[in-house]
């Protein structure tokens, strides 16, 4: 397995990369409320991207899939297309998924929010998922092992009765969107590859309500829940640091 350590010059563009996939997330935060289409905030992320941040936005055509960022609410668990039918209505929960390219580097992540008065138990389930995400980053410094950051995501998921998405997972990105290594979230400790600094990959946990079985779509792309019950997902990409990490998507709001 072929994993790219990161140059000082790529870990820069990295950052760069990294923080204007972060605007995007906070530039939407006051888009996202009941009456707004997918379609919508996929056009107002694309304009964005392209004309405001001078990059481009990598869903856009990669394998076919025709727009330009994910949209996944309530039982999509990821990959959700934008549509002008999916009108977002109150006590909806949505993930928005962003990946940005500038100078050919990558910025991968993405972010839950209820859309306006949330329904019972949904609030949990995003707090507890972005908590999984947290436990996961938290691990990040060479001589981690990937199963390490699975189990620790595994465990806080299942200690509340949540199950985690098998079929999907987290990747290595850099010039190439998704590539080594696979980044679980669930696993064994002591087990799976060994960080080393400069490594740069996405923690991306999709946590579900009831079972973790998914079902892929007619349209090829949308992940949805088998028995239809909500899922949520938080994404970061993550650089491997000397003595830790350091979250290039971290979001204005946050503090690592």
């Amino acid at each position: 397995m072929q994993v790219s350590i990161k140059t000082p010059e790529e870990i820069e563009k990295m950052r760069v990369a990294g923080r204007l996939a972060a605007e995007v997330l906070e530039m939407l935060d006051e888009h996202v409320k009941p009456g707004i289409s997918t379609e919508e905030l996929n056009s107002i992320a694309h304009d964005y991207i392209v004309n405001k941040q001078q990059a481009i936005p990598a869903p856009l055509n990669y394998k076919g899939f025709p727009k330009s960022i994910c949209t996944s609410v309530n039982h999509v668990i990821c990959h959700g297309i934008p549509t002008e039918k999916k009108i977002l209505k109150d006590g909806d929960i949505i993930n928005i998924d962003v990946t940005v390219i500038k100078d050919e580097y990558h910025g991968d992540t993405s972010k839950m929010w209820v859309v306006g008065k949330p329904k019972p138990g949904t609030e949990r389930l995003i707090q507890i998922t972005q908590e999984c995400l947290y436990k996961g980053i938290e691990l990040v410094k060479p001589g981690t092992r990937l199963g390490d950051i699975g189990h620790v995501i595994q465990q806080h998921a299942e200690k509340h009765r949540y199950s985690v998405v098998r079929d999907y997972c987290g990747h290595g990105i850099g010039k190439v969107f998704h590539e080594e290594p696979q980044v679980m979230h669930y696993g064994k400790p002591d087990t799976g590859m060994e960080l080393q600094e400069g490594m740069t990959f996405t923690i991306e946990p999709m946590i579900n309500q009831g079972k973790y079985q998914t079902k892929l779509m007619a349209d090829g792309w949308t992940v949805v829940t088998k028995d239809h019950k909500l899922s949520a997902q938080w994404e970061h990409t993550i650089l491997v640091t000397a003595d830790g990490y350091e979250v290039l998507t971290k979001r204005s709001e946050e503090s690592f």
